[in-house]
């Protein structure tokens, strides 16, 4: 914790990174100016950001979250947001446009969202700050003699850490800003898990255990026992602490609804998060709720027609149980799952050159969900690591009568390619844009082009039995179903038994996962909405550059046209995707 005095010469800095320039200069150097202010305040307030970003300076320490801190956050992204308008955006090259809407509608995102203190609630069902830190030593991968003594010390900092989020919490708990009560056992799993007897079990013991070359072997003895200090006197502790806070003082206090609306200045909430996870400015949940009732319809005819394909004797309802029940859709053991998984990721990987004319240098591994993490935890999730390291797809091995063979092609085109890994990697090595960019994640243009390459996986020939294709329909039924469940809980009065059933009735989906999705979207308001919404666009977008070029439409350039720029805005994605056509159409000319 930084000492008053310093504090108060940091909050200096930081005022003077966040006012504009006194001297005039070319709109484009005042812009690159700002980008480079931004991103100097995020990696000096969030080290663990600074460390995903390859900047090692502040590997010692993590972020100070008490509320003078994210006051001064909130404060200083007002000023960035003041200083890009007031730069003449006619004035920039195309490039630099596209970059003065991206950190526009990043900064004043943080702004909007700011406002409503969401750091009182600092976790979710299956993921948050305490859980996050588990993959610390990942994220560190110290390589030399100092960067291990960083690591020490961040780990040393944990206690501070932690009492600064339950102090944090607290206020949410006396503000009724809280989680629901409703998915506090799934959290008190994960919250479980996160405790490890002894030092050397917990992953963040992994960097002891590997020491690099380049930490001479002198060195190695005294590094362990200051690392196994730490993870025994600070981690532990206030792992342990917090878990007897969140048993005997938290669920007391969590709310006994669950829509976001519900909280205080809900409503508005909700519509911010809305417009954030979507991207979409004029995005409301009526409109998002009535896109979600004729998706599902489309979808569930189709569903119903390999029913009839796969000529089962029964109703939709008996189909889906027979899905969730014979064992012929399951493996046996983890390993045998992780193996479908990466053959089938290989599969895919032969057949990228054929849908895409620029593919990333950096490469993905194929994992388990960590431990600690799995009963509470989704299907799968990919996992990017930090700056220059290769991605991780992580596949649930947790329960595995919960997790079907015949979704497995879906969620690696999702997850790995050529979905997140794809559309990640291909950001991170852009060349001349700002740095901010690298890591930017819209999650409808993310999520949604995630959701667009199951479907592409059709056309790819993944899908080699109606079954597989079946678990695909569930899959994006899935992503239909969270347009209606999560505007209906947020916004509409549902419960959380209504949103189960309606999961149940539509998809194949386990019983189990079902529940652990439903706590997701409870827990996490509004981010369920960026699938459907982005996939939707860009099928739209992919229609519309089909009709315009005729037989000059080219798949792997379109392809190329949305991911060449990284993580975008649906309404920058539509601008880049014209600019695209109409110079295709300059090209058919000569």
């Amino acid at each position: 914790m930084r000492p008053p005095v310093l504090a108060a010469i940091v909050m200096g800095i930081v005022m003077t990174f966040a006012v504009a320039p006194a001297v005039a200069q070319p709109a484009g150097k005042t812009l690159a100016k700002l980008f480079d202010d931004e991103r100097a305040f995020v990696w000096r307030e969030d080290p663990l950001a600074a460390t995903g970003e390859g900047v090692r300076r502040y590997d010692d320490r993590l972020p100070s979250v008490t509320p003078q801190a994210q006051a001064r956050r909130l404060e200083a992204d007002q000023q960035f947001v003041q200083r890009l308008h007031a730069i003449k955006r006619a004035k920039l090259s195309a490039q630099q446009q596209v970059s003065y809407d991206l950190f526009d509608f990043m900064v004043a995102s943080r702004v909007a969202l700011g406002r409503h203190k969401e750091w009182r609630i600092p976790f979710n069902s299956d993921s948050g700050f305490f859980a996050d830190l588990l993959q610390l030593g990942s994220l560190a991968d110290p390589q030399t003699v100092k960067q291990y003594e960083d690591y020490i010390a961040r780990l040393n900092d944990v206690p501070r850490y932690f009492d600064e989020n339950i102090a944090n919490i607290r206020t949410g708990m006396r503000d009724g800003f809280t989680l629901p009560a409703a998915v506090l056992d799934g959290v008190s799993k994960v919250v479980a898990g996160a405790q490890y007897k002894n030092a050397e079990d917990t992953p963040l013991w992994h960097p002891f255990a590997n020491f690099p070359d380049g930490v001479p072997e002198r060195d190695r003895a005294r590094l362990s026992a200051a690392g196994k200090a730490a993870l025994t006197n600070a981690v532990g502790p206030a792992y342990a602490a917090f878990q007897t806070f969140f048993e005997s003082e938290y669920r007391a206090a969590a709310r006994k609804t669950i829509g976001a609306s519900e909280l205080p200045n809900g409503r508005a909430y909700y519509g911010d998060l809305v417009r954030y996870f979507t991207t979409l400015p004029d995005a409301t949940p009526e409109k998002i709720h009535k896109i979600g009732l004729d998706e599902v319809a489309r979808i569930r005819a189709e569903m119903e027609a390999i029913v009839r394909e796969v000529k089962f004797d029964g109703t939709f309802g008996e189909f889906l149980t027979f899905l969730r029940t014979d064992r012929q859709f399951y493996a046996k053991t983890p390993n045998e799952l992780l193996r479908e998984a990466a053959w089938i990721s290989k599969e895919i990987d032969g057949k990228l050159p054929e849908y895409f004319g620029k593919l990333p240098r950096m490469t993905y591994a194929v994992k388990p969900v960590p431990e600690a993490l799995a009963p509470n935890y989704t299907g799968g999730r990919y996992n990017p690591g930090p700056m220059g390291a290769a991605g991780e797809y992580w596949v649930n091995t947790f329960a595995l009568d919960t997790r079907p063979l015949y979704v497995l092609p879906s969620l690696t085109l999702h997850e790995a390619v050529p979905g997140h890994h794809l559309q990640g990697s291909i950001s991170r090595e852009l060349g001349d844009v700002p740095q901010f960019r690298l890591n930017f994640y819209p999650h409808s243009y993310g999520e949604g082009w995630a959701l667009y390459a199951e479907k592409l996986g059709l056309e790819m020939g993944v899908y080699h039995t109606p079954y597989q294709n079946f678990g695909r329909l569930t899959y994006e039924m899935w992503r239909a179903c969270r347009l209606v469940v999560d505007t209906g809980m947020h916004a509409m009065g549902w419960t959380r038994e209504q949103a189960l059933a309606y999961l149940e009735a539509n998809t194949a989906l386990s019983k189990h996962e079902i529940r652990t999705e439903i706590d997701r979207y409870i827990s996490w308001p509004g981010q369920a909405l960026a699938y459907k919404m982005g996939e939707l666009k860009i099928w739209e977008l992919r229609a519309h550059a089909k009709a315009a070029l005729g037989e000059r439409f080219d798949l792997r350039a379109f392809h190329d046209a949305i991911l060449e720029s990284g993580g975008v805005t649906l309404p920058v994605l539509e601008r880049r995707i014209d600019a695209y056509v109409a110079q295709a159409r300059r090209a058919k000319k000569y």
